[in-house]
């Protein structure tokens, strides 16, 4: 018998490979399962959120975490909103990023990461907290304040807690964030502008003239090493890097 022609054989090769009546309808059946099993899962209380579990807060702040989110509680674990649960976070000034984790069959799990504090702003007898973003953290209302670098505000300034503020109070308080990462972290007592030039107070009293804020990090460790070289100086002046000086009278500097 003559072999069939290469064309005529094709359709029963396919064929083989197609899936079968029963197959594409037990496929079918599952599909629907599946979906109406997570209908069911997303209408009823079987994943229902139980607990919230805060990771990475202190307790004051997750017991805030815990309340923003209460309104989740008894909704479905399935049909968690990400975004809404977001938006609820957002109110909590100390909180600068969630994500959350559905530990099923009743849990969520958030893990923040929280606002720095920087400094303190200061505005007459009153004081606040603010984080490296800015944003206003806190009303102090008890003595002693954080040890952190002190940022004088005009009284005509309104504070808000929550806010992230602008104008000239940001780059004062971006100096102040910088700092966490520099050899004077712990030497600064205040932070102030004069002219759109920022300078550093060291609790010795030193004055530490940064000028702009280009170049912060390479100014900050330029400082640091000319206090090292210069010990009794009154004043240090990095804002130019490259022609650092140092003197003891502290109305002249390279500003002129």
């Amino acid at each position: 018998m003559l072999p069939l022609p290469a064309a005529e054989r094709e359709p029963a090769e396919i064929g083989r490979w197609l899936p079968s009546g029963r197959s594409l309808l037990i496929g079918f059946l599952i599909a629907a399962l599946a979906g109406g099993a997570y209908l069911v899962a997303r209408k009823t209380s079987v994943f229902a959120v139980r607990e919230v579990r805060v990771e990475g807060a202190p307790p004051r702040v997750a017991s805030s975490i815990r309340d923003a989110l209460r309104p989740l509680v008894g909704s479905s674990l399935v049909a968690f909103d990400h975004a809404a649960a977001e938006r609820r976070l957002g109110a909590i000034p100390a909180v600068a990023s969630a994500s959350f984790d559905r530990a099923f069959p009743h849990t969520l799990k958030v893990s923040v990461r929280l606002e720095p504090a920087v400094a303190v702003l200061r505005q007459g007898s009153s004081a606040w907290l603010v984080s490296s973003g800015a944003r206003v953290l806190a009303a102090l209302t008890a003595r002693p304040y954080p040890p952190l670098p002190r940022i004088w505000v005009p009284r005509s300034l309104d504070l808000t807690v929550g806010e992230r503020l602008g104008g000239q109070v940001a780059p004062p308080v971006e100096a102040a964030g910088s700092l966490a990462r520099s050899p004077l972290a712990d030497r600064v007592a205040a932070v102030r502008t004069e002219q759109d030039e920022i300078a550093l107070v060291l609790r010795s009293g030193v004055e530490v003239r940064l000028g702009d804020l280009t170049n912060l990090g390479l100014k900050l460790a330029i400082a640091a090493r000319v206090l090292k070289l210069a010990p009794g100086s009154a004043y240090v002046d990095v804002s130019v890097p490259l022609r650092s000086v140092a003197g003891n009278n502290p109305q002249v500097g390279s500003r002129g």
